[in-house]
């Protein structure tokens, strides 16, 4: 396989798992010792596996039907940029939508660090 495909696949994989909210099989796109980094937020990153699922276990729960769609996306080396659109309805029945970029390092077939622009998106009132 090459390095194009490989990282097509684990982007793909990262997005069936989002949509389906297995966080085993979500869990699974990341290396143990990934690196997260949310650079609108800097106090929000994770450099720690366990603290990842945690926290994706908690929007997949808040959001029940979140889906995620991959709007755009390009492989540059081990890298893989891809545009996101998030959204679902929130078990307070509000809207959730969130929008931006994360920027993928790949190692050994898996999530070696991330760097997420994606914020939540204003809602009109």
């Amino acid at each position: 396989m090459n390095e194009k495909t490989t990282s097509q696949t684990i982007l793909s994989r990262m997005q069936k798992a989002m949509n389906a909210h297995d966080l085993d099989a979500f869990a699974d796109c990341f290396a143990e010792n990934l690196r997260s980094y949310q650079p609108l937020h800097p106090q929000r990153g994770v450099i720690d596996h366990a603290k990842m699922r945690e926290n994706w276990g908690g929007l997949f729960a808040h959001v029940p039907d979140l889906v995620a769609a991959v709007r755009r996306s390009v492989v540059d080396g081990d890298q893989v940029w891809a545009e996101w659109e998030i959204g679902g309805t929130t078990v307070e029945n509000t809207r959730y939508l969130s929008c931006g970029v994360t920027i993928l390092t790949l190692e050994n077939d898996r999530i070696a660090s991330v760097r997420f622009y994606l914020d939540n998106v204003d809602m009109a009132d």
